[in-house]
């Protein structure tokens, strides 16, 4: 008898609150396993240590992967301002520190204003982006002269949440390939005393929202009690 193909064969798509160090991989691995099907992805990468939404595609949900990863994306985060790091993140160490004293609130707001709008950005020289067969982050950790090519983006919206101290507090709107960590590291140059990305989170994806989103803990579970026998059974 020809087995039934259970709904996430099918095609489903789950909304997924990725936890921080975890890689978009390791989730979709995860939840792969647990649904024991082949056919699931996700439809744009978080770095391993930003929190927030992805979207997992299963079964024919796959075939949309390309128009998810299109949509527009909404973040908050934190930029660190007063030391830069390698790879604009606490991926590595900061260097340079200064202080920042000398900067006034309302200089810090204002110098939000030239990356709102359509900007050429520069990638950070550790990102996934392929140069001759190879991706950045392998040239940069090989110790390897890395061209970057800068990429059009659109920055919409770019709003300063809190400033404490050297930590200031954000909310972007942005266009599918701007990078934050690249946003938090020109910021900072900007200001004259460096800055990088100390935190991050996807809010939003399109119309997919990180409030509706499931851990990939609860989504096991889920899935667990929706295959029910079909699981126990192999």
């Amino acid at each position: 008898m020809e087995k039934t193909p259970n709904k996430y064969e099918e095609g489903q798509v789950l909304l997924v609150n990725k936890e921080y160090q975890w890689t978009s991989f390791d989730a979709v691995r995860k939840l792969r396993n647990t649904m024991r099907i082949k056919k699931v992805g996700h439809a744009g990468t978080l770095d391993p240590l930003a929190t927030g939404l992805l979207i997992i595609c299963t079964g024919k949900f796959t075939k949309k992967i390309n128009e998810y990863m299109a949509q527009e994306k909404e973040y908050t985060g934190t930029i660190t301002l007063g030391a830069r790091t390698p790879t604009y993140d606490l991926e590595s160490e900061p260097q340079d520190l200064v202080s920042i004293d000398h900067l006034t609130e309302e200089q810090i707001r204002a110098a939000t204003a030239p990356f709102i709008g359509t900007i050429q950005q520069l990638p950070p020289a550790h990102s996934a982006i392929k140069k001759d067969g190879k991706r950045l982050y392998e040239l940069a950790r090989a110790g390897k002269e890395v061209v970057l090519e800068p990429r059009t983006v659109t920055i919409r919206e770019f709003e300063l949440t809190r400033i404490q101290g050297t930590e200031v507090d954000f909310r972007v709107v942005c266009t599918t390939g701007t990078y934050i960590r690249s946003l938090a590291h020109d910021f900072g140059a900007a200001l004259g005393v460096g800055g990088y990305l100390s935190a991050l989170c996807r809010t939003r994806i399109g119309p997919f929202l990180n409030s509706d989103a499931r851990t990939v803990g609860e989504w096991e579970a889920i899935i667990r009690k929706d295959l029910g026998s079909q699981i126990s059974d192999v």
